[in-house]
């Protein structure tokens, strides 16, 4: 599923469950900026996915045309479906690369706290490897899976021997960042490329890939 499909289901449901709610609210909520969340709703409503009706001159409330229940219909399918093939994929392939990666090495890392982390989680605590630390750009905040987050810049501070990259969302400048804050190029292992268009599995998934030195 490409970032204007997914943008345009998470701007579906959020309309479908909030009509009132303002562009800024929204932007929030998807993480991008307020001025391409207002072209993405320009964009629903001339698609005739979206009506927009003004209530109050600085209130707007949204409503799902039956184009758009379709529309959101299909798309959820469509999710569902690249993220059930897209987990199988990925957990087959970051087992042979933790695998081959690993060898006798069991201390793990984890970056990133989303869905793909859960994943990775799962992955390495059913291989049997140590889970030693879970990273994120900034350290405290709530725990995952019961476990502390610590900032990336506190990593020499834990005796690791792999960090699993388990991001989704551009892995390249995540990478980029990681070597920056000074983990080891050779430590790092993706579990999506740094180009998904140059690596990508026969489900449309794309598959873990080690990083190696620039």
């Amino acid at each position: 599923m490409d970032t204007e499909s997914r943008r345009d289901l998470q701007l579906l449901e959020a309309l479908e469950q909030e009509s009132t709610i303002t562009q800024r609210t929204l932007a929030s909520r998807l993480g991008i900026a307020l001025g391409l969340t207002n072209l993405y709703l320009k964009r629903l409503i001339r698609k005739g996915y979206v009506k927009c009706v003004t209530v109050s001159p600085n209130r707007l409330v949204y409503s799902l045309t039956p184009r758009g229940v379709a529309r959101k219909a299909r798309l959820t399918y469509e999710f569902m479906k690249y993220s059930l093939d897209f987990y199988r994929d990925a957990r087959r392939h970051l087992r042979h690369s933790l695998t081959v990666a690993v060898a006798r090495r069991k201390r793990v890392a984890i970056y990133g706290t989303g869905d793909a982390a859960e994943l990775v989680f799962l992955l390495v605590r059913d291989m049997g490897l140590e889970l030693v630390a879970v990273f994120g750009p900034d350290g405290g905040g709530d725990p995952f899976l019961g476990l502390p987050v610590l900032a990336i810049s506190d990593h020499a501070t834990v005796a690791y021997d792999v960090l699993i990259v388990a991001v989704l969302e551009r892995p390249a400048g995540t990478a980029k960042l990681l070597r920056q804050s000074g983990v080891p190029p050779e430590k790092l292992l993706m579990l999506q490329p740094a180009s998904a268009a140059d690596s990508v599995g026969a489900n449309g998934a794309a598959v873990p890939e080690r990083v190696d030195a620039p």
